[in-house]
């Protein structure tokens, strides 16, 4: 019986351990927009401000970096471009670190007179539109790697007013066993779902977002989850429209990834 006793505590202190080593990943999502004819200048401008982001993983100021193109991507849609900064610690995204430490570290021999050339650079070849701080609150049980090329479908929610515990309830209890069906029979790569940090107010465009990953467009279309739905699955779409509106769907490709 003590023996019994000793390893239920041990399992539940295990249990335990890991679940505080299993820190929440916080992301800022900030939206670029890039005129016309400024491509090639937008893209030296990020390959230059990789390396400092290589360096701000090292200094430990966050975990990961990635650039993202999106579509649809005319100019008078919004951002052509994404980025994502990845943080275990909300502090960290929103002081956002000692950008110069990292800076100095990446290009040590730069002078002064460089600097502000890059500088001015950077604010030539895009406007930064906005800002979005998120924190991932589920997701499906996957080994994704997230490799260059991958695709996301980044769906932009609105909770209704007072509706956001049962919008977040029925995307995990619900509809996340569908995407991980998904995941298990090769159709999808990977299933999120993230809290706007500050979309509690009114006139916020999006309290959650849900972002599919895909290994490429030719899994997006071929997919299993492609087909037409249950009658099981329309019943929770028509019960899921009672909690929230979809804003708008943004198709996004990894171009760049540091970690």
């Amino acid at each position: 019986m003590k023996k019994l006793i000793m390893i239920m505590v041990m399992t539940l202190i295990t249990t335990m351990a890991i679940g505080q080593d299993e820190k929440p990943l916080y992301l800022l999502f900030e939206f670029m927009h890039v005129d016309e004819g400024m491509g090639a200048a937008y893209a030296e401008t990020e390959e230059f401000w990789e390396k400092v982001h290589v360096q701000r993983v090292k200094n430990g100021d966050c975990i990961g970096w990635d650039l993202w193109r999106l579509e649809p991507s005319g100019q008078e849609q919004g951002a052509q471009f994404m980025t994502v900064s990845l943080y275990n610690d909300p502090v960290k995204m929103m002081d956002g670190g000692d950008f110069m430490k990292a800076w100095n570290g990446a290009y040590p021999n730069l002078s002064d007179e460089e600097s502000n050339k890059k500088m001015e650079m950077t604010a030539k070849s895009r406007d930064l539109t906005h800002r979005v701080f998120l924190q991932e609150i589920d997701k499906t049980n996957d080994n994704f790697d997230m490799p260059i090329g991958t695709l996301a479908v980044i769906n932009f929610m609105k909770a209704k007013p007072g509706e956001s515990g049962a919008y977040e309830k029925m995307e995990s209890e619900v509809f996340k066993p569908y995407h991980q069906g998904d995941v298990d029979s090769g159709g999808r790569a990977n299933w999120g779902l993230l809290r706007n940090m500050l979309g509690y107010a009114t006139e916020a465009y999006a309290s959650h977002i849900t972002v599919d990953m895909f290994t490429g467009y030719d899994q997006f279309f071929n997919g299993a989850g492609m087909g037409p739905a249950t009658d099981a699955q329309q019943k929770a779409y028509q019960e899921m429209d009672k909690l929230r509106d979809l804003k708008s769907v943004t198709m996004a490709t990894l171009v760049r990834k540091v970690r």
